[in-house]
């Protein structure tokens, strides 16, 4: 199938060619912040899947974000449009995990590295953010590793 970047560019191809505005812009936003990642630093570089896959899930975090602002203002017509960018968005990424599935992650990730008490929850949290992967917001994460640490 190719690189995540690649299915970005013929998806943007696809949606250009049936005319479809907003998946059109959609993709040409998370792709003009992907080229923007690529040629950060000191030398331009091709990012890996997972690197468009943590762009991907910034820029949804984003959307998610501006459309609570937007629907807190009410103004719904852009909330509107940036929750609709978002589940474009979310199309791309890895199932979240659930509730019950980021407990027992943070479980395994808390026993694998002998973590107990707050004092360690810098060390945890590492953990258990690498334990998800992207699979799961990490607000999410955070709040269920502070719970078990507690």
């Amino acid at each position: 199938m190719g690189t995540l970047k690649d299915r970005l560019n013929d998806d943007l191809h696809t949606a250009m060619k049936s005319r479809d505005d907003l998946i059109t812009s959609t993709l040409r936003m998370v792709l003009s912040a992907v080229r923007t990642a690529e040629v950060a630093g000191k030398q331009a570089r091709e990012l890996s899947d997972a690197e468009v896959l943590a762009v991907l899930a910034k820029e949804t975090k984003k959307r998610r974000e501006a459309a609570t602002a937007f629907a807190d203002a009410g103004r719904a017509e852009q909330a509107a449009k940036e929750t609709a960018e978002g589940e474009i968005l979310d199309r791309y990424l890895p199932k979240q995990l659930t509730d019950a599935e980021i407990a027992d992650v943070v479980t395994q990730a808390l026993a694998a590295g002998g973590f107990s008490g707050k004092g360690q929850m810098g060390p945890a949290m590492k953990a258990a953010q690498a334990a998800a992967a992207g699979r799961a917001d990490g607000g999410r994460v955070a709040a269920e590793v502070r719970r078990q640490l507690a």
